[in-house]
């Protein structure tokens, strides 16, 4: 049996990384998610919104996702797979590979198209916050990712446009 790994699961707002990643975990005995987002969300006074994106908004996702590889190492450590959902770039990425160790990664583009991620994020309710300020950034991210998270730099790109949530894990799982 291969030692527990740290998947990283990718894709702009509303790709499905959180649904994902739950629904991933429960194909492991031993198995946690690390949402990025609820990571960022303690801090309690000066959080930088990524909405206009600033140095500080840049330090605060560097701090997460700092946190967020320490955390997934050691419960990797400890035995379980795990789950660490957020948008990240491949030009990012050693913001959490000079964190985790020898901790395998697998790396997971969830790339549905633009025209579902909008609709998602679109949705009344989907949001604790009006989602409308996340169009923008998912018109740049989504062709951004797609172009920096390849295959070539060892992910795997899931277009889960056509596909329902068991489909797309059953698609990451025989990758």
């Amino acid at each position: 049996m291969a030692p527990p790994a740290i998947w990283l699961i990718s894709g702009a707002p509303g790709a499905g990384k959180s649904t994902v990643s739950d629904a991933l975990c429960r194909r492991f005995r031993l198995a946690v998610h690390i949402p990025v987002d609820d990571i960022r969300d303690w801090v309690r006074s000066g959080f930088a919104s990524p909405v206009e994106w600033t140095n500080e908004t840049g330090r605060q996702f560097a701090l997460a996702r700092r946190g967020a590889a320490r955390m997934a190492a050691d419960y990797a450590d400890a035995g379980f797979e795990v789950m660490v959902d957020d948008v990240i770039r491949e030009s990012d990425l050693n913001q959490y590979t000079d964190y985790i160790g020898n901790t395998r990664l697998r790396k997971v583009l969830l790339n549905p198209s633009l025209k579902i991620v909008l609709a998602r994020n679109a949705a009344p309710g989907r949001k604790p916050f009006d989602s409308s300020v996340l169009e923008a950034a998912c018109r740049g991210l989504h062709p951004l990712l797609l172009e920096e998270n390849t295959a070539e730099h060892g992910w795997i790109v899931i277009d889960s446009t056509a596909l329902n949530i068991d489909e797309t894990v059953d698609a990451i799982m025989t990758a």
